[in-house]
């Protein structure tokens, strides 16, 4: 059956609002700039220029989608700090392990993770238009970014995509009623298609929240909502601030044990068996993890994670999957509103709506973001504000 036998648009009617005005505290940058700007800093640094601009968009995504916590907030955060003491490699070339057809072992040889996780996708993807399906397994990776930026390049070709990925030796949450930390937020993304322009796009940590949307709040001056921290004796922390100091751990999907936190601890579990045990990265239940005092240690080095896509018409007419993939997302969007105003829609949505937006009027940047960005000589300097910048690519 087809939607036109069903009479159900192929997509929700199409609008172009009003540009809204820049939130206040921020400043408006075009996509494009942004995008030079990271993608500058990048080649400056000794990352070859093709994968520079795949590393920049991977980090833009965050800011076109709504999902700050990952977006160019980490460039001087994280990356470049990668990058100058050595635990990423610019001109690291992944190495092939195992070469199986459809399934494929990578040694990422500390690559940097924004490109590195794009380029596994893609190759599971070229794989999955061979065998139906392609699983690229990767050891010794660094961070990647938003998983749904990765996991989506898989819908964008008419596949399913998978992506997910562990934090290495990093451990900043404790089990369900355990002492010690012992796991990371290990990220599970998966996406499809969905409606046009519009991908399904599940991007999820499997603790409450992943910890950047900790220290965007810290930065900003900000509390958390109680149930994102809790301290060694797990009553409420929301001092975001904590965190960092060591006084505050992430909570898991599900809150406390008793409503659903082993479903979220779980879920982590399956990421760090599927992403790191598999590849043979580093795991964050390794015996270190005993020593200490069982607040949160370790460095995401030697990340693990799994790249899978799915090609829906090596089992099943492509079309009728794209059919009935348009006729689950838009009943989906014609559920009726519980409240009366707010609109029904799936995980991906709305993210695309925003970087729709701020493609055409901009992204709204934190002014201390802008003025970070700007100190480092890749955006002009504000009137009235000073750059910190000495010379474009050094390290400050």
């Amino acid at each position: 059956m087809t939607l036109q036998d069903q009479d159900i648009p192929c997509r929700p009617p199409a609008s172009a609002p009003a540009p809204a005005p820049a939130p206040a505290g921020t400043v408006t940058v075009g996509h494009d700039e942004l995008l030079a700007a990271a993608t500058t800093a990048l080649t400056d640094r000794g990352v070859p220029a093709g994968r520079a601009r795949t590393a920049a968009d991977a980090l833009c995504y965050g800011d076109l989608a709504g999902l700050g916590s990952h977006g160019t907030f980490n460039l001087a955060r994280l990356y470049l700090p990668l990058l100058a003491s050595g635990r990423a490699d610019p001109a690291a070339e992944p190495r092939t392990v195992t070469d199986l057809g459809a399934c494929v072992l990578l040694d990422s040889r500390r690559a940097l993770g924004l490109w590195a996780a794009a380029e596994a996708m893609d190759l599971a993807a070229e794989r999955a238009r061979r065998h139906g399906v392609g699983l690229v397994s990767v050891r010794n990776a660094t961070h990647f970014g938003c998983a749904g930026y990765h996991a989506a390049r898989a819908a964008r070709q008419g596949m399913i995509g998978v992506l997910a990925g562990n934090c290495g030796g990093q451990r900043i949450a404790r089990p369900p009623r355990g002492l010690l930390a012992m796991l990371g937020t290990n990220p599970l993304s998966v996406a499809a298609p969905a409606l046009d322009d519009r991908p399904f796009v599940l991007d999820m940590s499997t603790t409450v929240v992943p910890t950047g949307r900790i220290r965007t709040a810290a930065r900003a001056g900000e509390s958390v909502p109680a149930g994102w921290l809790e301290d060694a004796h797990g009553a409420p922390v929301t001092d975001p601030a904590a965190f960092d100091r060591g006084e505050a751990y992430l909570r898991w999907l599900g809150g406390d044990a008793e409503t659903g936190a082993f479903k979220g601890y779980g879920l982590g579990l399956a990421v760090e068996v599927l992403a790191a045990l598999l590849p043979g990265a580093q795991v964050g239940p390794a015996r270190e993890a005993l020593d200490g005092d069982g607040r949160p240690h370790g460095r995401d080095d030697g990340v693990g994670f799994l790249a899978l896509a799915v090609a829906p018409g090596a089992l099943r007419g492509a079309e009728d999957f794209r059919e009935d993939a348009r006729a689950l997302f838009t009943t989906l969007t014609r559920c009726p509103s519980s409240d009366g105003g707010t609109m029904v829609r799936y995980p991906g949505w709305w993210e695309a709506e925003r970087a729709h937006a701020r493609r055409r009027d901009g992204i709204p940047l934190p002014a201390h973001l802008y003025d970070e960005l700007a100190g480092l000589g890749l955006l002009p300097v504000r009137d009235g504000a000073q750059s910190r910048s000495r010379t474009r690519g050094g390290e400050r």
